[in-house]
């Protein structure tokens, strides 16, 4: 094994195969030259066999055309394998490409290249597609993919961020003839995202791990590694737009996001914790596409995802219920306590306040003239109140933590649902650019209260200006 190297392993109990490669970079190099390599097995002779053809294919060769190799070359440089040895080919490729992706991360240092973009690939189709806008506009496209998060618990097939994930993707891109790297990103995932939606749960709230992750975990990672990748901008699938300084006012420079032309499918809520630093250096293709269109796009390029069905979990839940989540990984079992009304009459029995949230109607157990809904919850007293719908309705949301990119004086409109209604409002405060520790929302007309912990994205017309979290 080389001297400061990065290792990368795939394998273990399962098959009963391990493969571990290792890598190294040139430091001197502007392509990131691979300098040595080394790898040991354990298992069947196809995958000490296949480690062995991996270190033959990429001594020497820069570090993305080493990000080229997949099974198919492997399994060539061995003159072929039977269809029961095939895997051999499959964990070595998934080895190496854990090594490139730590080496890539921790070391590389790629010239700057004008035409080169970064591009984020879930295995979806509308990260392939944005990739092959991004190949057909003659730029050196390279894709990335996160893995996120493992559980066998999970439905690996239905996480955008797995291990299964990430080999899609990298088929996805080698099929493009694209370069790909697989960056393992569990440990911060798990401390920055999952740890935080754990603790607001025990504490009752109803937290968005989606705009957490893409704020400060998920594209920063990505954008960190396009620096190292000599990429100055980093393409991603996301529905959305980029709108420049000139066009918005309201005491700014930096660019902000705008909602996308599919407005069915836009993801400007999801991305509102996006500093504009990171914005500046962030394409989105789709963001004047529809879907329909995208799908289209894809089949005509006959790329196998083009009818794959979109992904409406939360990557880290993949098919596992969400209460058994809580239990598993956030110690948030069944823990019984009354169901009240206003009043402080008990109408029944919950399975642990945790487990609930404002708005929520079903799965009360309750029987009633009107139908019920949940009012509030209190995690430490461990009590669900609930009542008729209209008393869900507010004129007003307090937000705490509030970024604003703009004075407060632009603000218009508000959504606190990544695909719910635009409420029109405005600001309670004469607020300028910058950080504030709360503010309220007057809404024109009266809605329905949101969950505490849910994001309130603020809105000036089209353009996100803003986000906190909701409280009261």
């Amino acid at each position: 094994m080389p001297e400061n190297a990065f290792t990368g392993a795939a394998g273990g109990a399962a098959c009963g195969d391990l493969i571990r490669v290792s890598v190294a970079l040139d430091q001197n190099s502007t392509g990131g030259r691979i300098v040595d390599s080394g790898f040991d097995a354990s298992g069947c002779g196809a995958a000490v066999a296949a480690g062995s053809a991996v270190i033959s294919l990429i001594r020497g060769t820069p570090l993305l055309d080493a990000a080229r190799l997949g099974p198919q070359q492997i399994e060539a440089e061995l003159g072929g394998l039977s269809i029961a040895k095939r895997h051999a080919a499959e964990l070595a490729a998934d080895a190496l490409h854990r090594a490139l992706g730590g080496a890539a991360r921790g070391s590389a240092a790629l010239a700057p290249a004008a035409d080169r973009t970064l591009v984020a690939m879930s295995g979806g189709v509308d990260s392939a597609v944005a990739a092959l806008l991004v190949a057909r506009e003659g730029s050196e496209a390279v894709g990335v993919t996160l893995e996120l998060w493992s559980d066998p618990e999970n439905d690996g097939e239905a996480s955008c961020c797995s291990a299964q994930a990430v080999r899609g993707a990298r088929e996805l891109a080698h099929g493009l003839g694209m370069p790909h790297l697989s960056i393992d990103l569990r440990a911060e995932f798990r401390a920055g995202v999952v740890d935080g939606w754990l603790a607001d749960h025990a504490a009752g709230l109803t937290p968005n791990p989606c705009v957490r992750c893409n704020g400060s975990v998920r594209l920063d990672a990505m954008l960190e590694l396009a620096e190292r990748l000599g990429s100055r901008t980093l393409a991603t699938g996301h529905y959305a737009r980029v709108v420049q300084c000139a066009e918005t006012g309201g005491g700014g420079r930096d660019p902000l996001l705008r909602t996308a032309a599919d407005r069915a499918k836009d993801q400007s809520y999801m991305l509102s914790a996006l500093a504009p630093v990171s914005l500046a250096r962030m394409r989105f293709p789709l963001g004047e596409l529809h879907k329909p269109q995208v799908r289209e796009l894809a089949a005509r390029a006959g790329l196998a995802v083009a009818r794959r069905r979109d992904s409406q979990d939360l990557c880290f839940l993949a098919g596992t219920r969400h209460g058994d989540f809580l239990e598993r990984h956030g110690g948030l079992g069944r823990r019984p306590g009354p169901i009240v009304d206003q009043d402080g009459a008990t109408l029944g029995e919950h399975r642990g306040a945790h487990a609930y949230t404002v708005g929520q109607r079903h799965g009360l157990g309750l029987s009633a003239p009107e139908p019920l809904y949940v009012l509030e919850t209190d995690a430490r007293a461990n009590t669900v109140t609930v009542g008729p719908r209209g008393r869900l309705l507010s004129s007003r949301l307090a937000v705490r933590g509030v970024t604003l990119h703009r004075e407060a004086s632009c603000v218009d409109g508000v959504r606190v649902r990544a695909h719910g209604r635009r409420f029109d409002c405005r600001l309670d405060a004469a607020l300028d650019p910058g950080s504030h520790p709360s503010v309220g929302v007057e809404l024109a007309d009266p809605a329905e209260r949101t969950a505490p912990g849910q994001i309130a994205c603020l809105y000036a017309g089209d353009v996100v200006v803003g986000y906190g979290t909701i409280s009261a």
